[in-house]
């Protein structure tokens, strides 16, 4: 299903958060209700009846729309949070964004061993923060069924640092 429309409720902000930067600002689409509720369609669409048991959604969009995709799809949500913000024991990987390196974090029993789980965030850039949290997922001995992005940036090729995974994106740029 094409949902190419949903491109006109989504803000482009230059040199943000630093020159050279093109930011994707979906908080316009996120206030038209009719716009969130296909978009949060088109993220779980896919992922209905796949025997998903938990959906881990990244910080800080990735909350947004990985819970509402959980509720959809009848799973539990695990946040990954970046360094600091996890009250409980957690585990941690590092990675590079491309416009520096930070850190990610999920408790330690967020994600069961065996367990299938649905990656979810708003934006697929240079890969850096999915295949964080990819390896998270993995290393507590998750089953990453796939990963699923509201937004795709084709030409950063964040694909690449996903290798062997089946990667949905909504709305390709």
């Amino acid at each position: 299903m094409n949902m190419d429309h949903l491109k006109t409720k989504i803000r482009h902000v230059a040199d943000f958060p630093k020159p050279g930067i093109l930011f994707y600002d979906i908080t316009t689409l996120l206030q038209d209700p009719a716009g969130l509720r296909e978009a949060i369609d088109g993220v779980a669409r896919p992922f209905t009846g796949q025997g998903i048991e938990i959906v881990v959604g990244i910080e800080c969009r990735g909350f947004i729309f990985g819970a509402a995709v959980a509720d959809r799809i009848g799973a539990g949500f695990a946040p990954v949070r970046k360094a600091g913000k996890l009250p409980s024991t957690r585990v941690r990987q590092t990675y590079d964004l491309e416009y520096g390196t930070d850190c990610l974090e999920m408790h330690d029993d967020a994600v069961r061993k065996g367990q299938r789980v649905l990656i979810v965030d708003d934006l697929l850039a240079t890969g850096g923060t999915a295949r964080a949290t990819t390896d998270l997922v993995k290393q507590l001995g998750g089953h990453v069924h796939a990963l699923a992005f509201l937004i795709e940036l084709v030409a950063l090729n964040g694909r690449a640092k996903l290798p062997g995974e089946t990667v949905h994106a909504v709305l390709q740029y």
